[in-house]
């Protein structure tokens, strides 16, 4: 993970209850957008961030293997630490 410190043992566990593989988070860090949201920060795959991991796995048929997590979400504290991961159920509100 690039800029990211950690994971909390809340994080931790929301990746094992959601299914969530790690290296999600990896692509979330280096390709995902994100949005200030209360104390921390919320990283997701927005259609930019789709286009640049597109990009970098070779193409839009590259997406298809990790396309079931696009939808995921991650809050990163400002320590850099993972707080917590879920699935989108609905569009992010953006302030």
């Amino acid at each position: 993970m690039n800029d990211l410190v950690g994971l909390t043992n809340h994080a931790r566990k929301r990746l094992q209850q959601r299914a969530i593989p790690t290296f999600m988070l990896d692509y979330l860090d280096t390709f995902g957008s994100s949005k200030r949201c209360g104390g921390s920060e919320r990283m997701f795959f927005d259609k930019a961030a789709r286009r640049r991991l597109a990009h970098h796995l070779g193409g839009e048929a590259a997406l298809k293997p990790v396309e079931r997590w696009l939808g995921v979400y991650a809050v990163v504290g400002d320590d850099g630490s993972v707080v917590t991961v879920g699935h989108r159920t609905k569009r992010p509100r953006l302030h």
